[in-house]
């Protein structure tokens, strides 16, 4: 049903009806929501970014915001007791906020700060988690969560994996489990990136590699020195298999860590032009050449400047399977140009998005939905929800 809706005829059935038109729906509003909850740091400042929100243009080509149709109140009203953070425990009872869910890819993909706050004032260490690859989640968390919030980071924990690697050195994903040591030596450059993208934001970083079990002596020792000659702290992580046992050699080099000196800093300033910090993002974290721009992207930037809204920062809409804005170049390319198609302002979440490649903002199921595997037995014991 989400691939149906994404692009629709509406306005039929006579002048009481509306007016026919093709039209269609994508999650981009319901993302800012999401985005404006996670970044709001009370519950005014929810109401006052919910009005912020630009739900379309005019006639003239002004704004038409929340506020201009009455609707901050109602909304705020619906999530009242949203922005209240959720407290949960893991299976070995540690407690854990779990609270929001903006997508990484078109939205900046962190949980609340709310949540952050509140995690921040329980306990001595919080770790919290940004979306997707660390080109994307990491980034935006890094330039945008922890500048709206004043935060400053003591270390990042990278995680990946030898399958994933593996992967990006060009095995196939029904291959995957075999030993394949020269296609890891291949795929590595893909997380060397992702290491010196994460030290220009000028905090210390550990890698954490989530152990599978078909995972090989000798991919492991390759992974290894590897890290070894990255200069950075790497753990082999199990706490899949044996629980927290199984990750506390990683908890031990985090913790050590963040006794490291740390100088953290955004890698671009607001309040220069949205191009450059565009252009800046692509080259330092995606590795681009060049940035190329379609006419309404260029439009986009020089109307949303004219708003007074150009200082704002900027949240990429991109694939996560890719450094690139092309999910099919793996590992880590090189010499490719990001192609911007529609830039647009979140002003609720207090955000630029710049959408590139062919990215999707209405999501489609994939060809065997998970729910096809969930289901319940006579005695009540629901299965395949793992």
């Amino acid at each position: 049903i989400y691939r149906q809706l994404r692009n629709i005829v509406d306005g039929l059935g006579g002048k009481a009806n509306g007016t026919p038109r093709e039209d269609g729906f994508d999650i981009t509003v319901a993302s800012e929501i999401m985005a404006v909850l996670c970044l709001s740091s009370d519950l005014m400042d929810l109401k006052q970014r919910l009005a912020r929100i630009i739900v379309g243009y005019n006639r003239a080509g002004k704004p038409v915001t929340a506020h201009d149709l009455k609707a901050e109140g109602a909304m705020t009203v619906l999530l009242k007791d949203a922005i209240k953070p959720n407290l949960v425990q893991t299976l070995e009872h540690n407690p854990a906020i779990v609270h929001g869910g903006p997508f990484a890819n078109i939205a900046h993909g962190c949980n609340s700060i709310s949540a952050t706050d509140a995690a921040m004032k329980l306990a001595d260490y919080v770790v919290t988690e940004a979306g997707f690859g660390a080109d994307l989640g990491a980034e935006k968390f890094l330039d945008i969560k922890c500048r709206m919030a004043g935060l400053a980071p003591s270390a990042v924990v990278l995680v990946a994996t030898i399958r994933a690697l593996k992967y990006n050195g060009g095995v196939a994903k029904a291959d995957l489990s075999q030993e394949n040591v020269e296609a890891l030596k291949k795929g590595l450059p893909n997380l060397e990136k992702h290491i010196e993208n994460m030290k220009k934001f000028g905090v210390p970083v550990v890698v954490a590699i989530n152990r599978f079990g078909t995972d090989t002596d000798a991919e492991i020792a390759v992974l290894s020195e590897a890290m070894e000659k990255n200069g950075v702290a790497f753990s082999l992580c199990e706490h899949f298999a044996k629980g927290g046992e199984g990750a506390m050699g990683l908890a031990e080099k985090v913790v050590a860590a963040c006794e490291e000196p740390s100088d953290f800093h955004p890698i671009y300033e607001l309040d220069r032009p949205v191009e450059e910090k565009i252009e800046t993002i692509c080259r330092e974290i995606y590795g681009a050449a060049g940035v190329e721009y379609s006419a309404a992207a260029k439009k986009a930037i020089k109307d949303i400047t004219a708003l007074g809204k150009g200082g704002l920062p900027i949240c990429m809409a991109k694939t996560q399977y890719s450094l690139s804005d092309n999910q099919k170049l793996l590992g880590r390319p090189e010499g490719f140009t990001i192609h911007v198609g529609e830039v647009r302002l979140s002003a609720g979440a207090g955000f630029i998005v710049v959408q590139t490649g062919d990215i999707m903002t209405m999501p489609g199921l994939p060809k065997v939905p998970a729910a096809n595997q969930i289901d319940v037995d006579e005695d009540g014991q629901i299965l395949g929800l793992f």
